[in-house]
């Protein structure tokens, strides 16, 4: 295995299965089921949900990256936990036969109580795509802002229910500028590597990637790459690569060959529900409250008094529930984190927050593109949902560009991309007392620096290839889709909003574990990064406030 593995992308000598052995986590990779459906109806079932009136020694709000390692961390030092979570556990299949449903045909499973769907892509050949859905706690919420539209998991898992599953470590020369108040060396010594072993990360094959026809795209993407002289990267991923050669050879279900990502993803994909929060429940001392929202998490003799909505799966309120806990950790991502706790801090519930919380926001630089592609460049009508590679120009022209998949089961003659760039545009979270809200100040404009970036890599490729941009993905004559984010990050950041470790100071025992920790870009996706950190985090609370 290669030494610079921990570093960033793997390169294309190392095989998925190198990849997974040499991480040397404690945990054990035997522990990571390797198939979603089997594993599902066990791990993500919620036992009875929590009563009003009950206490918890700690309570995790979020199911997410940092909330599952927080749950599993504590009940393995002894701690009882009780999660929280906003959407459904995501457990019980439809009149289909399927728990998730397809990208290609959304129903009322795709979106969080909107009545008509928002896909980040929205237009193909100029015409929208968008349709009326009833309205449900579906798995994707679309939250809309002044100037952005924030994409988010709804559901037992978080995040990593709806996301691609790039599982990347940012370059180390990198990392400064992410996180610079932590030791890089415990975290790619240490906190990567457990994070890494803990989600089941692994690499897709080299030798099938040159064969099969569902990473066609990806192979156009890496000619039209390298021939503009840029680093061509293979891309860890959480996705069960043997499913998925499964899948090809057509003796398995299609899940990610089947389209299914943005929505869910039925059979091959280890999300959390496979991975940490699996074992969290293995312990015996974990549960979850589905379809449960906090509102309120008050002092109140030396505890902390949580007020949480059960809602239905309409999104109406059906009980108001008041329980104690001893240790509230904050794990309801970027958006949720900064908004609940920018509410408590401003309605006088948590005064003794400081000025820090609400600020730091950023979009991880997300920006995406298409290009139309010559005819002899087909990118093939069955293209595999899960994105396994990526262009590296980050330190020439900052920016990261993920070689995305276009699925829509017809040749496009196009290819596709989510860039990651350097924008250095910081939004703040603010309490809108007439509106009774909270506002984030996020300027359309700001994307601006985000689409220059990925210029530096698609205006060269397009110059070596005569080829063009794509006009017609998402809107009428329009290029960018520059008004979303799928990495929202920041608003209660490390060592300004909280202490090195991720504690409110001003409140004992109240801790933000999740993305909200990040000031705004990773340089690459998140996630590995955030379950990193939580990793980091809760083994000091653990060692010094227990």
């Amino acid at each position: 295995m290669s030494s610079t593995a921990p570093d960033g992308p793997v390169s294309s000598g190392i095989s998925r299965r190198g990849f997974i052995a040499g991480t040397g986590s404690v945990l054990g990779i035997a522990a990571l089921p390797g198939r979603a459906t089997a594993a599902r109806a066990e791990t993500a079932r919620a036992a009875a949900p929590i009563a009003s009136g009950a206490h918890v020694p700690a309570l995790v709000i979020g199911t997410g990256y940092g909330g599952s390692v927080a749950a599993l961390r504590l009940a393995q030092a002894g701690v009882d936990v009780h999660m929280i979570e906003m959407g459904m556990a995501w457990d019980t299949p439809g009149s289909d036969g399927k728990i998730f449903c397809n990208t290609r045909e959304p129903d009322y499973r795709s979106y969080w109580l909107r009545t008509r769907t928002k896909a980040p892509l929205n237009y193909f050949l100029g015409l929208p795509i968008d349709r009326d859905i009833p309205r449900h706690t579906g798995i994707l919420d679309a939250e809309e802002f002044g100037g952005i539209t924030v994409y988010q998991g709804r559901g037992v898992g978080g995040g990593s229910l709806v996301n691609g599953g790039m599982a990347v470590t940012p370059k180390r020369e990198n990392f400064g500028a992410v996180l610079p108040s932590v030791d890089a060396d415990e975290m790619y010594d240490v906190y990567y590597p457990r994070a890494n072993a803990g989600l089941g990360v692994g690499t897709v094959d080299p030798a099938w990637f040159d064969s099969t026809a569902c990473y066609q795209y990806s192979r156009v993407g890496r000619k039209h790459a390298q021939r503009s002289g840029f680093p061509f990267v293979f891309v860890p991923d959480v996705y069960d690569w043997d499913y998925m050669e499964q899948e090809a050879a057509g003796t398995v279900p299609r899940s990610a060959l089947a389209g299914e990502i943005l929505y869910g993803n039925n059979h091959g994909k280890k999300s959390l529900q496979q991975t940490y929060l699996a074992r969290a429940r293995a312990t015996g001392r974990v549960t979850v409250s589905p379809l449960h929202r906090v509102t309120s998490v008050a002092p109140a003799a030396g505890r902390y008094t949580v007020v949480i909505d059960q809602l239905n799966t309409t999104g109406d309120t059906t009980a108001v529930k008041t329980v104690t806990a001893d240790r509230v950790f904050f794990a309801a991502g970027s958006v949720g984190t900064s908004k609940l706790l920018v509410r408590l801090k401003a309605t006088g519930v948590l005064p003794g927050l400081n000025g820090e919380i609400g600020r730091g926001w950023g979009d991880n630089g997300n920006v995406m593109c298409g290009r139309a592609n010559h005819l002899w460049d087909p990118t093939g009508a069955l293209q595999s949902a899960i994105p396994c590679s990526g262009i590296d120009n980050w330190a020439a022209g900052g920016a990261f560009a993920e070689v995305a998949p276009l699925p829509t089961g017809i040749e496009t003659f196009a290819s596709f991309y989510l860039s990651i760039t350097r924008n250095p545009h910081r939004a703040e979270f603010s309490w809108n007392a007439a509106a009774g809200r909270v506002d984030l100040n996020w300027q359309a404009s700001w994307k601006r620096p985000s689409i220059d970036m990925a210029r530096t890599i698609f205006d060269r490729i397009n110059s070596r290839e005569g080829t063009i941009y794509r006009t017609d993905l998402f809107g009428v004559y329009k290029i960018w889709g520059d008004h979303l984010t799928y990495h929202p990050l920041g608003g209660a950041v490390l060592n300004r909003a909280t202490d090195n470790y991720g504690r409110l100071t001003a409140y004992p025992g109240l801790y933000v574990v999740d993305g909200a920790l990040i000031p705004g870009n990773t340089t690459v996706n998140p996630f590995v990064t955030i379950t990193a950190l939580a990793e980091r985090n809760i083994e000091r609370i653990i060692a010094t406030d227990l």
